[in-house]
């Protein structure tokens, strides 16, 4: 098959199109012939490079969203069937969806939303289920509760906003003076333009922060927390004791869940949410579309199409 490998570590640059071989099952898999993968640019800053054990994982094979029609199950799968048009988020210390085939643990698929396209779909499950989790999970958002979102456009603020305003949480964003209108129209009640204002100064009180950015950012929102708020970032951990007296902070790592993909794609359908696709460039160009997404923090997801609407190779 055809894929994009990764024989070194770094950036974009050791990405490589090149022949791989088809991935064998394990128990427990199902095959699925890719039709579009989502990107995180992020990746080349995850600790991916070896397994939990310490062994290297090179070449790996990146994108751990994808979209596409299961071809092959392990003997043992019972609930995905050879035929079905699936999404899902594959486990990141294995081979992702950067490739014509991928194994995925069968648990982790779901049933693509009848809505959306491969594209589409394959913009969803990692940004979706990171949003789902920090603010339902994690943070417990109630409706009337009150959400401030970094990174507002991105692909996991731009499913955040949407999904706070389905809880009834009053919904404040971040974003650059491109972006305002935008986050807006996803449903936001406020929009602070970051390159114009500081968001400490005219934000007060809120429940939960939603961090997707890190650094200065992460550090000037304890100041805007109620007391016994939450700040909940997915860069890296905060201090364990947040800040003493006043709020808590905590550090995840999105996982796949069915259940919850099950419930995205019933919003999804129903028109509630929907994902934001910036652009889908062929699987062969994903050295520039890693680029892309690092240089221009595009709205939404950037997404690779491997199999074309036609049934070829995108």
């Amino acid at each position: 098959m055809k894929a994009i490998r990764i024989h070194r570590q770094g950036g974009p640059e050791a990405l490589v199109y090149e022949d791989a071989p088809i991935p064998a099952l394990q128990p427990g898999d199902a095959l699925v012939r890719v039709h579009a993968a989502g990107i995180s640019p992020a990746e080349f800053t995850w600790h991916i490079w070896e397994t939990p054990e310490g062994r290297s994982r090179l070449p790996l094979i990146p994108s751990h969203e994808v979209s596409g029609v299961v071809v092959a199950v392990a003997p043992d799968v019972r609930d995905v069937e050879v035929g079905g048009a699936v999404y899902g988020l594959t486990d990141f210390f294995r081979d992702g969806g950067a490739a014509e085939y991928v194994a995925v643990r069968a648990t982790d698929l779901a049933p693509k939303p009848r809505s959306l396209d491969h594209a589409g779909a394959a913009a969803t499950p990692l940004s979706a289920l990171t949003a789902w989790q920090a603010l339902f999970d994690h943070a417990r958002l109630m409706p009337g509760q009150r959400v401030l979102i970094h990174g507002a456009a991105g692909g996991v603020g731009s499913f955040a906003i949407q999904l706070a305003r389905w809880r009834g949480a009053h919904v404040i964003g971040t974003a650059s003076a491109r972006n305002v209108d935008f986050v807006r129209k996803l449903g936001a009640d406020e929009v602070i333009d970051h390159e114009a204002t500081p968001f400490e100064t005219v934000v007060r009180d809120v429940d939960v922060v939603l961090d997707t950015i890190g650094g200065t950012i992460r550090e000037r929102s304890w100041s805007v927390l109620r007391q016994d708020g939450l700040l909940v970032t997915i860069v890296r951990p905060p201090p364990p004791e947040g800040v003493a007296g006043r709020a808590r902070g905590l550090f995840f790592t999105v996982e796949p869940r069915r259940t919850q993909l099950n419930e995205i794609s019933r919003l999804i359908d129903a028109g509630i949410i929907r994902p934001i696709v910036e652009a889908v460039l062929p699987l062969q160009q994903a050295r520039e579309a890693y680029e892309r997404g690092i240089r221009d923090h595009p709205r939404g997801k950037l997404v690779l199409a491997v199999v074309g609407e036609d049934g070829g190779t995108g």
